[in-house]
């Protein structure tokens, strides 16, 4: 057989693995990597970002919306640190990444070579495996095994530490497919006595809720959610990444979960008599104080991760499982039933956020422009069907709050992290896994500074991505705490900002500020309507505070609609 190299066994095992796209950047230990990748450009895909930890961000955008694993290629030392914060990220949001960080050979391990850091132990504590291939005969089987890993199950990030020797070893190639670990079971099935107990205790309930979570959108399963809601007739709450794995607009979508969600299902956590969470793992922003969480209520809790049972609220079922599998199962056991008085008790929560919060949030007579106006304003300028990228702060509440969804895979957030800098390359990455969607991305002025670099990489990728900048001159989640908990010091939050429109026109993006509301729809119509990426920055209120909010410590149903001066 012909002898190949290394890095030509790792392009050909990618290849093997279905990987179109790589998001990275070169350095001296992944040098025969890049040399490789020069001959397979028309298969390959690779992307240049401005920093490692833009990659890592960029492939979790295209892993959340394709539904793919994301692809990321470094090198070794700060290149593979500057992997660790996306990695972390991801791990927490189960977002499917296979990233591979080159490394010195085999024989200067150990000695503090020039860039050798020890990859796999820094970053196993925050990713499902690591391996470092120090033979090339490895390769085929150590790619395939992380793919097989990262996308199984709940998924997750890998890591590959691919030694320098390893990439230049000439070896006979053979093609391997992993599809069983013997120590390792991705998805577990499910157990009958758990579908029938649950299915009996559902049937009798008289104030079911559902809590959404992200995991019905990682298991593709919004056609079994909503056939099993629709059935028992159960209103539903959605957590932040699981928003758009129910339709916002369904009469049975009471709006989102946790500290700065929607009034009625926070309050109805607290009331209902049997609580049905579905692939989400009762985060602390969504349980608040766990001393008093929905302790009236009997819980199911479909998960496809045996760990998250019990570790941070007790439940009555476990059904463990993929969630497209068990919820079908549940759905044949159920008995169809009407809730209309436990559904019609939520309206006079949702009727007074609405009076006190919604409506002067998203249409202000007077004043500057407010966050939630724009954010609604763009939501039904592309018919609420385009994907929502956030950024971290309240620009992420706001839009989390007030844009709709009404397709799958529509929501790209920092979760669990909460990175700032998240926004912008993972934008990049979520138009290249949804080509034929538009990507609107949120973000602070804080946040876009953080990665305002990969502004280089939409301009030499065209990614057209709408980039909506929402510029109040301060880290403005930060500063809403320091108001509220901290005697108004706003100390360090105040933020002195550059000139967007010039550093804009310095990458060639076209943009626009707007500060007046008349102008905002014709603004935003000009936007989308501008083939490419967009910058409109948006100059609203300085010192705008999202409501509601439940205080830290509080109970989930202890929401404050108004702060008074």
């Amino acid at each position: 057989m012909e002898k190949i190299t290394g890095s030509e066994a790792l392009m050909r095992s990618l290849i093997s693995e279905g990987v179109k796209t790589l998001f990275g950047y070169p350095g001296g230990a992944i040098m025969p990597v890049y040399d490789a990748l020069y001959n397979h450009k028309e298969e390959l895909n690779h992307i240049l970002v401005r920093h490692e930890q833009g990659a890592v961000h960029a492939a979790q955008g295209f892993a959340r919306v394709s539904g793919e694993v994301g692809c990321v290629i470094v090198t070794s030392g700060p290149g593979a640190t500057n992997t660790v914060t996306g990695i972390a990220d991801a791990m927490i949001d189960s977002t499917p990444l296979v990233v591979i960080c080159g490394q010195v050979g085999t024989y200067h391990l150990g000695t503090d070579a020039f860039q050798e850091v020890d990859v796999v132990n820094v970053t196993s504590p925050i990713s499902k495996w690591g391996y470092q291939i120090r033979s090339a005969e490895d390769i085929a089987w150590a790619v395939s095994r992380a793919f097989y890993i990262a996308k199984s199950g709940r998924p997750g990030p890998v890591v590959l530490d691919f030694t320098k020797n390893a990439q230049t070893e000439l070896l006979e190639y053979h093609s391997e497919k992993v599809g069983f670990i013997r120590s390792y079971r991705p998805d577990p099935g499910f157990t009958p006595d758990a579908i029938t107990a649950a299915a009996e205790l559902i049937n009798n309930a008289k104030k079911p809720l559902v809590l959404v979570g992200q995991g019905v959108e990682l298991g593709d399963a919004r056609k079994e959610l909503l056939d099993f809601v629709e059935k028992i007739d159960s209103p539903c709450g959605c957590t932040l990444l699981g928003l758009s794995g129910f339709p916002s607009e369904h009469r049975l979508n009471m709006g989102m979960l946790g500290m700065h969600g929607n009034l009625a299902p926070n309050v109805k956590t607290n009331q209902c008599d049997v609580l049905i969470a579905v692939g989400m793992r009762f985060d602390d922003r969504v349980t608040s104080n766990l001393k008093t969480y929905a302790k009236q209520a009997k819980i199911i809790h479909f998960d496809i991760d045996p760990s998250e049972f019990n570790k941070n609220v007790p439940v009555d079922i476990p059904v463990l499982g993929n969630c497209k599998h068990t919820l079908a199962e549940v759905t044949k056991y159920v008995q169809p039933n009407e809730h209309k008085e436990w559904i019609d008790s939520f309206r006079p929560y949702y009727q007074q956020e609405y009076d006190k919060v919604i409506d002067k949030a998203i249409h202000p007579q007077t004043g500057p422009l407010l966050m939630p106006e724009v954010i609604n304003a763009v939501s039904e300028a592309t018919n609420h069907e385009s994907i929502m990228v956030t950024d971290v702060g309240q620009n992420q509440m706001f839009a989390c709050r007030y844009f709709k969804f009404r397709k799958g895979r529509s929501v790209v957030s920092s979760g669990g992290c909460g990175t700032m800098g998240f926004g912008l390359p993972a934008a990049i990455g979520a138009t290249l896994g949804a080509p034929d969607r538009t990507v609107c991305l949120f973000v602070g002025d804080g946040g876009l500074q953080m990665t305002i670099q990969e502004l280089g990489t939409i301009m030499e990728q065209k990614s057209p991505v709408k980039i909506i900048l929402l510029n109040n001159n301060f880290l403005g989640n930060v500063r809403q705490w320091q108001y509220m908990f901290f005697d108004r010091h706003y100390s360090f939050t105040p933020m002195l900002n550059p000139d967007y429109e010039k550093i804009a026109s310095a990458y060639s993006i076209p943009c626009r500020t707007v500060a007046d509301r008349v102008e905002l729809a014709e603004a935003i119509n000009e936007m989308i309507n501008t083939t490419g990426p967009y910058l409109l920055q948006c100059v609203v209120k300085e010192e705008e505070n999202i409501l509601p909010i439940t205080p830290p410590g509080a109970n989930v149903d202890e929401m404050v609609l108004e702060i008074n001066d």
